[in-house]
């Protein structure tokens, strides 16, 4: 017997089954735009980079207030992150790369760890929990390998990033398909 707060988390997670499409996509768009023109300088890498975060911040916290059930904080703060690491990216768009790779790899790190607290708080409410466990595991270990190892030259760091939202975006798609099937349900 599911309680009245978790048949509203599910029907939240079910209606907003686009918003995480959404944020899916646009990281897979990132990631496959840093591997057609790996030659992308780092002033625009920073650029990309801060307008993708702001957009995904956004849709986390759209997703965030349609929410009214446990996973509502973990959204917010995932919104929040990822708005402030876009909004440093975007007003300091000269700052070194030694800095970007820090925010980058702390803004990952904090996400995936908003992402699996989440899913191990919504795991008897939705299915299939563990893709959203995967994309924060994902997101953990891309932080963690750009903090060990922040100087490997930049276009190695523009393929650990690229390779990052391919798969952070792959696994946030999956997700979205298996939460609108359940919304079909």
């Amino acid at each position: 017997m599911t309680s009245p707060l978790d048949a509203l988390t599910h029907r939240f997670l079910t209606a907003a089954w686009w918003a995480v499409l959404a944020r899916g996509l646009l990281a897979i768009a990132f990631g496959v735009l840093i591997f057609v023109w790996p030659t992308i300088s780092l002033l625009t890498l920073i650029l990309v980079y801060g307008a993708y975060a702001v957009v995904d911040g956004i849709f986390a916290l759209i997703a965030a207030f349609r929410s009214h059930g446990q996973g509502r904080w973990s959204l917010i703060l995932i919104g929040v992150v990822a708005l402030a690491a876009g909004g440093v990216a975007l007003a300091w768009p000269g700052v070194t790369a030694l800095v970007l790779v820090l925010i980058i790899g702390w803004s990952a790190i904090f996400r995936g760890l908003f992402e699996i607290v989440a899913a191990i708080r919504l795991r008897k409410t939705i299915p299939n929990e563990w893709l959203l466990i995967l994309a924060g595991a994902v997101s953990i270990v891309f932080g963690v390998a750009l903090l060990v190892a922040p100087g490997p030259g930049a276009l190695a760091l523009l393929w650990l990033i690229g390779a990052w939202a391919i798969l952070f975006g792959a696994a946030l798609v999956v997700l979205s398909l298996r939460l609108r099937k359940a919304a079909r349900g």
